[in-house]
């Protein structure tokens, strides 16, 4: 993969695309509706899951910041914030799949938009170190014709200089 593009998408992945924490407040959010038998309509949960999307933006790198921004969307729908305590027993181990599921998201995000402009390197079988991967994209452009002038391979000598 082109260092350009995952110095780029990964960075901007990590503090937009949240995809484990959006979907563990909208989960525990109707959790806990079901454990105090409240009944939600498809209506409800589907703002709550566009709520939760917004919401869970500004949670990047804040750790159990998730189980903040449920307690303070739960009274939103009506929701009673004391079910949160049944989600604390929980909560460390719902923060490993959070993660993961953020990571393999910021992954998934990053190898498509390389894909997407072309600079998804083939796979060798061998580790590159960041000259060597740009020197392989610029061989490749090269050799396509497709010479992007925004490129310019920097070597480690050249980064010491």
């Amino acid at each position: 993969m082109s260092p350009r593009i995952s110095a780029f998408v990964l960075p901007l992945a990590y503090s937009f695309n949240l995809d484990g924490s959006m979907m563990f407040q909208a989960f525990a959010s109707i959790f806990i509706a079901q454990v105090f038998n409240i009944p939600l309509t498809w209506e409800q949960q589907f703002s709550m899951l566009l709520v939760m999307m917004l919401t869970s933006k500004g949670i990047a790198g804040v750790p159990r910041a998730a189980m903040v921004v449920i307690a303070a969307t739960l009274p939103l729908f009506g929701l009673p914030v004391e079910g949160m305590v049944l989600l604390l027993a929980i909560d460390q181990f719902a923060d490993m799949g959070r993660t993961v599921t953020n990571v393999v998201g910021n992954a998934v995000a990053t190898a498509v938009t390389a894909k997407w402009e072309g600079a998804l390197l083939p796979w060798t079988g061998e580790a590159r170190s960041v000259d060597a991967a740009l020197a392989a994209q610029e061989a490749s452009q090269t050799a396509h014709g497709t010479q992007d002038a925004s490129v310019i391979p920097v070597t480690a000598r050249e980064r010491a200089a």
